[in-house]
């Protein structure tokens, strides 16, 4: 039977796979099309539209929205730059120490994103250990210019990781061609490279845009007065409890943000530049010569400030006052583990523990049912399990606050109870599961999509032959295929529930403390050690959880990509 024979065949929906497919939009539903619509519905109302009014004629929000833009296209700018540049030097470079740059680079991904902004303020703010003391210059962090160091130093493995891939993945042949016929190293950048990396140079572009503007934990810690939507947003509901006003910021930052999202998706479906056709057909020949160093240098650089960042974050948490007195001390580890923050330590974990299953199998599942068996309904699935990640971590927050803050009530039975808030069911535990749950489905989603690709459908056809139904067929052939690519979608969903900050910091209750809202606490009251010694425990507990998923796989799990009757090791 013919592939295209076969993916008619199990795409043909089973009375098995709709409890899957429930299963799947109760959790969008829940997760993310009910508090958005919360959302629009509070910022839809009268006073909601006379707010708009007061905000487009306002000079100081107009500032702010202003702000927000600005702040997404630099730091999309510069997070591109420095990922290309890390790209481009592991992929086309003949230099050494590239294993050691690589790790690096890896570093923001497992780290809180307090941690640069913490290290940064210590380092260069008003009193700061550079500046103040070493150079003795009048200069501090705050503001523009050190809401985009930050960021960029945070967010660009994102477009580093993207990059990389590409440049690995192209076809040499085209620089080969380019260089025979006698264009310079330059040359064959300009006029061959680039173009080609264009579409994939423009997706961590709209990437990094999206995550700096929706951003609230760097904002909070060293904009000073340059506001922004996102922490407008939430000061409109920790200061005043003004829900009209923070939803109406929200709707504000969410139409950028959703905005640039579809652009994404749209631009990347339609792409129409191919460099890998099979095989590549020649090998890259890494750039040798003298010009090959001062690019070099660039990016040893940005890594030696990432690691002096990265170590502030280390020594800070173990000195009495970093940058004043260096005396060791473990009294600041000593209060995140076994005093105030030992609650926030193993409240957090336990959450990320059990959301972080969830999460995997949720995604998943979506994309076993958008790929194989309903791809109608299941594009839609995908799309909503997307906007996890899509929508700004704070009007998310705002979203469950409206929409769950109070019981739901049938006459005068309570048929729902409250998640939000001092009554809420588990001390608010549940709600911040599922936030966990809505903001890493999106990684597992990516994941198990491309690994459903690679799998011959004739698998699973082969076991609905032999009387299995759609769910044990996905649980006993599909699951063990692609049990490598569902626990890297794990270690990603864990590191983001670890520390997950904008969404979940307006959902913590007195019933359950989370490491990031007291990290939060720390740096924005000057506690800069207890902030750091968070910043490390937080970042240990994320690798130990990456090394328990490493042993869960296992050394001998192997991806396997089936295609006809050829079997084909990965």
């Amino acid at each position: 039977m013919s592939r295209e024979g076969s993916d008619r065949r199990i795409r043909r929906p089973r009375a098995g796979v709709w409890p899957a497919a429930i299963a799947c939009a109760a959790l969008v539903l829940a997760g993310t099309v009910h508090p958005l619509g919360a959302v629009l519905g509070t910022a839809l109302s009268a006073d909601a539209l006379r707010r708009y009014a007061q905000f487009f004629t306002s000079a100081t929000d107009l500032t702010i929205l202003r702000n927000t833009l600005v702040l997404g296209v630099l730091v999309g700018l510069c997070g591109t730059a420095i990922g290309f540049l890390f790209a481009f030097v592991q992929a086309r470079l003949d230099v050494p120490g590239k294993r050691v740059l690589h790790l690096i680079a890896l570093v923001p991904v497992v780290s809180p994103p307090f941690a640069v902004a913490t290290a940064a303020v210590v380092l260069f703010g008003r009193n700061g250990l550079v500046t103040d003391r070493l150079l003795g210059i009048d200069y501090d962090i705050y503001g523009l210019d050190g809401l985009v160091f930050v960021q960029s130093l945070s967010l660009f493995p994102v477009a580093y990781l993207g990059l990389l891939g590409m440049l690995r993945a192209m076809d040499p042949s085209l620089e080969e061609a380019a260089t025979t016929l006698g264009a310079s190293r330059a040359r064959v950048f300009r006029t061959v490279l680039l173009p080609l990396l264009a579409p994939g140079l423009a997706g961590p572009f709209l990437l990094l845009f999206v995550e700096a503007v929706a951003d609230l934990a760097n904002p909070l810690v060293v904009s000073d007065d340059y506001d922004v939507l996102a922490s407008q947003a939430y000061r409109a509901v920790t200061g005043h409890y003004d829900m009209t006003s923070a939803a109406v910021y929200s709707v504000i930052l969410l139409a950028p943000s959703i905005g640039v999202f579809a652009v994404q998706r749209y631009w990347l479906g339609r792409r129409t530049r191919t460099t890998v056709t099979g095989r590549p057909s020649g090998s890259v020949r890494l750039i040798s010569g003298w010009g090959r160093w001062p690019v070099f240098a660039l990016a040893v650089f940005i890594a030696l400030i990432i690691v002096v960042l990265y170590g502030t974050v280390v020594t800070g948490g173990l000195t009495r006052l970093f940058g004043v007195d260096y005396t060791p001390t473990f009294a600041h580890l000593a209060e995140v583990l076994f005093g105030t923050g030992r609650e926030a330590v193993l409240d957090t974990t336990l959450l990320a523990v059990l959301a972080t299953p969830i999460a995997g199998f949720f995604g998943l599942l979506i994309a076993w049912v958008a790929v194989r068996r309903m791809p109608r309904l299941g594009g839609w699935l995908d799309l909503a399990g997307t906007l996890g990640v899509a929508v700004p971590g704070t009007v998310l927050g705002i979203g469950y606050l409206l929409a769950y803050h109070a019981p739901w009530y049938i006459g005068d039975a309570q048929v729902f109870p409250s998640l939000v808030g001092g009554g809420a069911v588990a001390g608010g535990a549940a709600i911040i599961v599922l936030a966990y749950v809505v903001r890493s489905v999106p990684a597992a989603l990516r994941t198990g999509t491309a690994a459903l690709s690679q799998l011959h459908p004739n698998l699973e056809e082969a076991a609905a032959d032999l009387g299995s139904g759609p769910l044990r067929a996905f649980r006993t052939v599909t699951l063990p295929l692609v049990r490598p690519a569902m626990f890297t979608g794990l270690g990603y969903a864990f590191a983001r529930c670890m520390t997950s900050v904008s969404t979940i910091v307006l959902l913590v209750t007195p019933g359950t403390e989370i490491i990031t809202s007291r990290l939060l606490g720390a740096a924005t009251n000057n506690r800069h050690g207890v902030a750091l010694a968070y910043c490390t425990v937080l970042t240990c507990i994320v690798l130990a959880g990456f090394g328990v998923i490493r042993l869960l796989v296992g050394r001998d799990a192997v991806l396997h990509r089936v295609t006809g009757g050829r079997q084909e090791r990965r």
